[in-house]
């Protein structure tokens, strides 16, 4: 599949890469990036052979968010028009956020606006200890709308109230503090921890990964209460999978599983 504003290459052990890549703009969020990103994320869920995802930018930034076209075109159409904008803003995070394969950020550079967003919708982020981040939509007297459900979710109401409110800029190890990013390292150790964050994953079993990930959103939505027969039926399947039978065979023959490297 061909694509302007992204790249996409997959390795053998069937890590996928996915790069924004749009440098001279930061890889901010043009229409083309809109457009494309849930066309791969729609390719990498079909993809059987793909078992991780690694979700970067190209140059210094990882997204420096609303693009300043969309903005200016934005300004001038009426409000269903801007509605059907936002929708396609909603659902480019929508598609990364339910993608079955674990979905590792590679947070190269400064992520800003709908940047965030994109931090927000990955299972596990790594951050560069240079690294900005801001939700700057306030100072415009807009509201950080279409990426709103996604950072609340990630870092709950009362972390989003410190970072949603204000528009202030804060570093990689205020995104971590608060939740946004799951660790930060030196720029230099950014690819090696990365691929300690693959290495666990890959260790995994790709059926039960996916359907982890579901149960993790099915709990998220519905709470634990209403979670438990839903959960159970899900081990059962688990059981009766060809994976688990594998897995604990490999547990007990003291080998490693077919899927581990």
């Amino acid at each position: 599949m061909d694509y302007r504003s992204l790249s996409l290459e997959t390795d053998a052990r069937g890590v996928a890469r996915l790069t924004l890549d749009e440098p001279a703009t930061h890889n901010a969020l043009s229409a083309t990036l809109l457009e494309e990103l849930p066309r791969a994320a729609a390719a990498l869920a079909g993809d059987a052979a793909v078992r991780v995802v690694v979700l970067t930018g190209a140059g210094a930034s990882f997204s420096a968010g609303g693009d300043l076209k969309w903005m200016e075109r934005a300004r001038g159409l009426e409000r269903a028009g801007r509605i059907a904008e936002s929708h396609k803003i909603a659902a480019m995070l929508a598609a990364l956020d339910g993608l079955s394969k674990p979905l590792i950020g590679r947070i190269n550079g400064a992520a800003y606006g709908g940047g965030v967003g994109l931090v927000a919708v990955c299972d596990v982020s790594i951050a560069a200890r240079g690294a900005r981040f801001g939700l700057t939509e306030t100072r415009l007297g807009l509201i950080p709308a279409n990426i709103g459900p996604y950072v609340v979710t990630r870092l709950g109401p009362a972390r989003a109230r410190e970072v949603m409110l204000n528009a202030k800029i804060f570093d990689a190890d205020e995104a971590a503090r608060i939740g946004l990013v799951s660790r930060t390292v030196d720029a230099a150790e950014l690819d090696r921890e990365v691929e300690r964050e693959v290495g666990h994953f890959l260790a995994c079993a790709p059926h039960a990964v996916a359907a982890a990930k579901a149960l993790v959103r099915h709990i998220a939505r519905h709470g634990a209460a209403e979670s438990i027969d839903h959960a159970i039926e899900r081990l059962a399947d688990a059981w009766e999978d060809e994976e688990s039978r594998e897995g604990i065979a490999a547990f007990f023959e003291k080998r490693k599983p077919r899927w581990s490297p």
